[in-house]
């Protein structure tokens, strides 16, 4: 099982910066996606952003300019650059990844997340 631990989350201004880190261990296959999602409270979890293993990314609209998703394919992380900050971005935001064991089986293995909170 492959274990995910997000770090990084805060208080920020509006128009601050913040970056968060996940960092998956644990017995696998391989990690093809990593992700970054986001649930604000009464609101549906949504996409943030993600990298496949060979680097191509994908961002929401909401975020497309203002956040960057990389990650180390050696190390097994993944971080999320959030700059221009706003209250919207407000959410707890969950480390995403999609393994495949050595068996072949496939699942999508979440992080406890972590608070962001946007706000003067």
């Amino acid at each position: 099982q492959v274990h995910l631990v997000e770090s990084g989350g805060g208080l920020v201004q509006p128009g601050g910066s913040l970056r968060l880190s996940c960092a998956a261990s644990g017995i696998a296959f391989s990690i093809k996606t990593l992700g970054w999602y986001r649930q604000a409270p009464g609101k549906e979890r949504e996409l943030v952003a993600t990298i496949t293993s060979g680097g191509i990314t994908n961002y929401a609209d909401s975020v497309k300019g203002r956040f960057t998703i990389s990650r180390d394919n050696a190390k097994n992380t993944v971080d999320l650059q959030m700059n221009s900050l706003k209250p919207e971005d407000t959410a707890v935001y969950y480390c995403n990844a999609d393994v495949v064991t050595i068996g072949g089986s496939r699942y999508a293995s979440w992080g406890q997340g972590t608070q962001v909170t946007v706000s003067s």
